[in-house]
């Protein structure tokens, strides 16, 4: 599994980065916001990663810090959400700020109604006291 790549930015797209580490470049996946603090071509630069495999391909997802990581694998865990749109629903915040911005009826690109209500009610039983400051 690859969790952590620290390098230099070779390439940004509206989508992606490659980072290269060791002369080997990784595609690495990111949210809009996370994109824009990526630095251009040269700069050293290092993402905490989620691996994703599916029918169409692999792809390695990136994350400024662990925290945002962490996020991703709770949203990721709802059902009928994609890593695409879990990638950026969990650059809008911590959990409460999403289920506050989902109950306050705002967009998020993507996401329905319908899948923002079952996302609010799978992520209420995830937030308690206990874990709020944690993710």
């Amino acid at each position: 599994m690859i969790a952590y790549l620290q390098g230099k930015i070779i390439l940004k797209t509206k989508e992606s980065a490659i980072l290269e580490v060791n002369s080997v470049g990784y595609e690495v996946w990111l949210a809009e916001k996370s994109l824009e603090k990526v630095p251009e071509k040269g700069q050293d630069f290092n993402f905490y990663c989620q691996l994703e495999a599916n029918e169409r391909g692999v792809k390695l997802y990136g994350f400024l810090t662990h925290d945002q990581l962490e996020l991703f694998k709770v949203i990721r865990g709802i059902t009928g959400i994609g890593p695409k749109a879990a990638l950026q629903i969990s650059s809008l915040g911590s959990l409460e700020e999403i289920k506050k911005i989902i109950e306050e009826g705002k967009a998020i690109p993507g996401i329905g109604p319908k899948k923002a209500s079952k996302i609010v009610l799978e992520l209420s039983g995830k937030i308690s006291p206990q874990n709020k400051s944690k993710v």
